[in-house]
């Protein structure tokens, strides 16, 4: 197939082009400058240019590279992660998530695409008051913390426009692996390392996470089966703050983090962070398994978060009978 890729040169969409080359498509992906076209280039994607928050842009884009897919990675991640300003720190990822998803929709509409796919969140958006672990079936959270309440609307907005328009939502896990933040030099890791990042509370906010290259993966399965509707793209393992965080010293040669009480990581850090290491929740894979056959290559976390990964992984995995 031909697949359109608007966020190709993302921590994803790095992994996604080579990922979709190699199983045989051909990749035209969406970029704003003569840097962003080199480096889809290399990745082996046909570049064309437009900017995700012109509506023109992005239809001649579209119209342009006749896809038969068209997948929705857009990010706009830049500067320090601030917990305790949560929705300033995504304020442009929010704008892309709503203008940028109509802007592709209506591309979509206009040149004859059928079938989108678009890249959510798995985590901190499910409702609270659940088991550790929720499906695609529990709905979003109806009262977020205030920190976050525009970032969820625009999650929230995505999710309900692409399933509208009879598309694929993918919803990620906490991402670790090359080019994230939970890369060997990456800035999440950096207050593990100095001890900044510590356990709030008694740490039983559970986290889900996958390797980059899984959710590539993963995502390549998505477009080839084709079955509408919302999937966790999830580990195996989810695990709480109290188990991953000191795990995640423990691989980069940190000391063990310190604890503290909630109210004064919700102090230090704001409500976002409180809520985070205590109240959230991890997230089923079973159904991505049991419908796009695909399993992790990465199965858990464990000794992974920070990892130096100098060896290649194994090939992608597909679900077995046992498995899925």
């Amino acid at each position: 197939m031909n697949i359109f890729v608007a966020g190709a040169t993302g921590a994803i969409g790095r992994q996604l082009v080579p990922a979709l080359r190699a199983a045989g498509h051909d990749v035209s992906a969406l970029v704003r400058s003569a840097s962003g076209e080199e480096t889809v280039r290399a990745l082996g994607a046909t570049p064309v240019r437009g900017d995700a928050l012109d509506r023109g842009d992005v239809i001649r884009a579209v119209r342009t590279a006749r896809p038969d897919v068209i997948v929705h990675q857009l990010t706009g991640l830049s500067g320090p992660f601030d917990l305790r300003h949560f929705d300033r720190t995504f304020a442009r990822t929010n704008q892309l998530r709503t203008e940028g998803t109509d802007h592709l929709l209506a591309a979509a509409w206009e040149v004859g695409v059928h079938r989108v796919v678009a890249g959510s969140y798995a985590g901190w958006p499910s409702g609270m008051n659940r088991g550790p672990v929720t499906t695609e079936e529990d709905p979003l959270d109806p009262a977020p913390a205030q920190p976050m309440r525009e970032t969820q609307a625009a999650i929230r907005y995505l999710e309900d426009e692409v399933l509208a328009a009879n598309g694929i939502v993918l919803r990620y896990g906490a991402f670790y692996g090359p080019g994230t933040g939970l890369a060997p030099g990456g800035d999440q890791l950096e207050p593990i390392k100095r001890r900044q990042f510590p356990v709030v509370g008694d740490g039983r906010g559970v986290w889900s996470f996958i390797h980059i290259a899984d959710a590539a993966d993963a995502t390549v399965a998505a477009i080839e089966a084709d079955r509408p509707g919302v999937y966790n793209i999830v580990d195996d393992d989810p695990a709480r703050v109290a188990d991953w965080l000191p795990d995640a010293a423990r691989t980069v040669g940190a000391k063990p983090p310190r604890h503290v009480p909630r109210f004064v990581g919700r102090l230090l850090a704001g409500e976002t962070a409180a809520v985070m290491m205590t109240e959230v929740r991890g997230a089923s894979n079973a159904k991505a398994k049991r419908e796009l056959g695909w399993v992790p290559r990465h199965p858990t976390w464990r000794g992974n978060l920070g990892a130096d990964e100098s060896a290649s992984p194994a090939p992608p995995r597909r679900a077995s009978a046992e498995v899925a």
